[in-house]
């Protein structure tokens, strides 16, 4: 799975923790450009999920991209720039993501389909 990472100037750890749930990062943008704020833009190409780490961005910045994402069809996931708090939130989101869908997940994997 493909991501956009909105938010932090660095991402430390956070590409670790994003490969245990087998998402790579297609492209990160920091949030302080004002264009950002303003610019209604489709998200980039490929895309299937923007995270946006709610501690290093505007609340423009995070209206403009999850509106984005509501509007191509895209899961978004927002959390602190942490690691707990970044598993935390892809592991709810990769349940919810399974609800109903128990036959088709493999015990074991984490939002395998």
């Amino acid at each position: 799975m493909n991501a956009l990472i909105v938010g932090a100037d660095r991402l430390g750890n956070i590409p670790d923790v994003l490969q245990e749930f087998g998402i790579r990062i297609a492209a990160h943008v920091s949030g302080r450009d004002s264009n950002h704020q303003r610019r209604t833009a489709p998200l980039p190409a490929g895309i299937q999920m923007v995270i946006l780490f709610t501690d290093f961005i505007g609340h423009n910045v995070m209206q403009r991209f999850r509106d984005a994402a509501n509007r191509e069809g895209v899961a978004f996931v927002c959390c602190r720039r942490s690691v707990c708090a970044l598993q935390q939130a892809l592991g709810r989101r990769m349940a919810d993501d399974c609800n109903g869908c128990a036959a088709a997940c493999r015990p074991g994997r984490r939002g395998s389909k």
